[in-house]
C-alpha cells in the first residue's frame, strides 16, 4: 500500500514540476516581449514598472495552479483509500448480517466526500486572488 501511495505522490510531484516549468517559460516569453516594447517606446521607466508587476502576478498564478492540483490530488488519493477500506469492511459486515447495509453505506458516502472537499479547496484557490 505504501509503494502505491509513494508512486502516486511521485507522479503528482512530476506533474506539478512540469506545470511550474511551463509557467516559467510563459513568464520568460512575456519578459522578452516586454523588453522589445521598452526599446521601442519612449517611456522606459513606466513600462518597466508595469512589466515587473505583471511578472509577479504571473508567478503567483503558477504557484496557485500547483497548489490547486496538489489539493485535488491528495484529496482524491485519500478518498480512494478511505472508500476502499470502508467499502471492504461494509461488504464484510453485510455478508454476515444483511440488516447492517443501511448503517454501513452512509460511511462510504462520507469517505467519497473527501474528494469533493479537495475540489472545493482547489476551486477557492484558483478563483480567489
Amino acid at each position: 500500500m505504501n509503494k502505491k501511495l509513494m508512486a502516486m505522490a511521485a507522479a503528482l510531484l512530476c506533474f506539478a514540476a512540469a506545470g511550474l516549468y511551463a509557467q516559467n517559460d510563459a513568464v520568460e516569453n512575456k519578459q522578452e516581449t516586454a523588453v522589445e516594447a521598452q526599446a521601442q517606446e519612449t517611456a522606459v521607466e513606466a513600462q518597466a514598472q508595469e512589466t515587473a508587476v505583471q511578472n509577479q502576478a504571473d508567478g503567483a498564478k503558477g504557484v496557485k495552479y500547483i497548489a490547486a492540483a496538489i489539493a485535488v490530488g491528495i484529496a482524491c488519493i485519500a478518498g480512494g483509500m478511505a472508500v476502499g477500506k470502508i467499502g471492504a469492511a461494509a461488504m464484510g459486515a453485510m455478508s454476515e448480517n444483511a440488516e447492517l447495509s443501511g448503517k454501513a453505506l452512509p460511511f462510504v458516502g462520507l469517505a467519497e466526500g473527501i474528494c469533493l472537499w479537495g475540489f472545493l479547496v482547489a476551486l477557492l484557490i484558483v478563483v480567489l486572488k
